[in-house]
């Protein structure tokens, strides 16, 4: 799986910050086989104002065979916000991908085997 890390520029780069943020990911989500790519934005969106709680972490998964998974999460502290958003993006997945295997295994009867009078009651309405 591969994960980028991307930062506004209120949000110094670091490798201390690049490994925290893999680790979340993948203790959250590596057991998504499906999952083939991560990508992680990061900012601070009250920076010019001084004030606390606008650290903002939106992760977007790419799933193969479904539309990208997006949540975002807001805290106080940056390092809140990605491990937050990280429980939310292992929910979100699990019910996609959960979502997506009970469509698979829902295969529509084909209409050459219904039997006449199941074909009657799916007419009348019982």
């Amino acid at each position: 799986m591969q994960i980028n890390v991307n930062t506004d520029r209120t949000i110094e780069k670091h490798q201390g910050l690049d490994d925290h943020v893999e680790s979340v990911v993948k203790d959250n989500i590596g057991r998504f086989d499906q999952v083939h790519r991560v990508e992680v934005h990061l900012s601070n969106e009250n920076s010019q104002k001084q004030l606390d709680g606008g650290n903002r972490c939106m992760m977007e998964a790419h799933v193969t065979g479904y539309a990208p998974v997006v949540v975002n999460e807001h805290a106080v502290n940056l390092h809140q916000a990605i491990t937050q958003a990280g429980g939310k993006l292992k929910r979100a997945l699990d019910s996609a991908i959960g979502r997506l295997n009970d469509k698979g295994r829902r295969e529509p009867l084909p209409l050459d085997d219904i039997e006449p009078e199941q074909d009657k009651n799916l007419t009348s309405g019982m």
